[in-house]
């Protein structure tokens, strides 16, 4: 099992849970702009490398989130 798989077993867990309040989550305000920011950061090649690291994982989160809530809608439209 690769990584992709587990976070897809992972996000079709958590999509059932609660199908409508899963695909209306979003990031919160604070962690929107830090994201802008180190975007920016990025842009301009003036990251180091904490910083990096903590893009990807933000990054990382805001792919497993975008697959939960797509799984979400799919069994939400199956009910």
């Amino acid at each position: 099992m690769n990584i992709n798989e587990v976070f897809g077993d992972i996000a079709d867990t958590i999509a059932h849970l609660n199908p409508e309040q899963i695909i209306h989550l979003k990031a919160p305000k604070k962690m929107s702009e830090r994201v802008a920011d180190l975007l920016n950061k990025k842009k301009e090649s003036t990251l180091n490398d904490e910083e990096v690291t903590e893009l990807e994982r933000f990054l990382a989160l805001d792919l497993f989130i975008s697959l939960t809530k797509a799984k979400a809608r799919v069994f939400n439209n199956f009910n």
